[in-house]
């Protein structure tokens, strides 16, 4: 039977203050944050540019919370294991990016990292079938890569549907994490699906309670799995 983890929320830090990203780090962990959500972005796979190698190694030496690093950049397997190495604890790619897919993802869990990849919006769940079984984590984006704070695409709630079934099917050990316009409004859902990580920038950092804010997704996966 495939064992699922207890639901995790995975703060992003693309919406945090960057002037203040060392008491943002203090901050999610007394509220209770499991994960700190790196997104990087190249400026060729998505139409921004974000964070690179400096900035997770700082993070590193400032949080032991898990570095979940989203590389949302092209040929992945060039910069994966440097990621590892300046800190990340768990790394994904994206399928769309990378031609030798399994290669990558072999190496990355050589490290000793979890490995996962990420699919966009219009990317099937299927066209993970024979590479399942060497995931630690598939990560469905419920928004087009590239900017923080956009609507939830709601068939996003299927395709969690769909790889949890592959999941159940398969017996398989990968967990589902979602990232994209992720709120107390979908948070519920999204874990009766079969999400077991939730990722939220604008819901957490622009919340006027960020705790608060913390809290609440969490409650309401809670009450998802149950």
């Amino acid at each position: 039977m495939t064992m699922r983890i207890a639901p995790l929320i995975a703060p992003s830090i693309l919406s945090a203050d960057f002037m203040k990203l060392s008491e943002e780090l203090v901050f999610l962990k007394s509220a209770g944050a499991d994960v700190v959500h790196v997104d990087v972005m190249d400026g060729r796979f998505t139409p921004n540019i974000t964070i690179g190698l400096p900035v997770v190694e700082a993070l590193r030496h400032e949080t032991s919370l898990t570095l979940d690093c989203h590389l949302m950049i092209v040929e992945p397997l060039k910069y994966a294991v440097d990621f590892v190495k300046a800190g990340a604890d768990w790394v994904s790619i994206h399928q769309e990016a990378d031609h030798n897919l399994h290669r990558t993802i072999v190496t990355i869990k050589n490290t000793g990292a979890k490995a996962g990849v990420a699919l966009n919006p219009s990317t099937p769940v299927e066209a993970l079938t024979d590479i399942l079984d060497d995931l630690d984590f598939v990560l469905i984006m419920s928004v087009n890569p590239g900017f923080s704070g956009q609507v939830f695409i709601e068939r996003a709630l299927d395709k969690v549907r769909r790889l949890d079934s592959l999941r159940r099917q398969r017996e398989a050990h990968f967990f589902i994490q979602v990232d994209g316009g992720i709120d107390t409004a979908n948070a519920q859902s999204l874990v009766e699906a079969g999400a077991d990580c939730l990722v939220a920038g604008n819901a957490v950092f622009k919340s006027p309670n960020p705790t608060g804010a913390i809290r609440d997704i969490k409650a309401a996966m809670a009450e998802g799995r149950k």
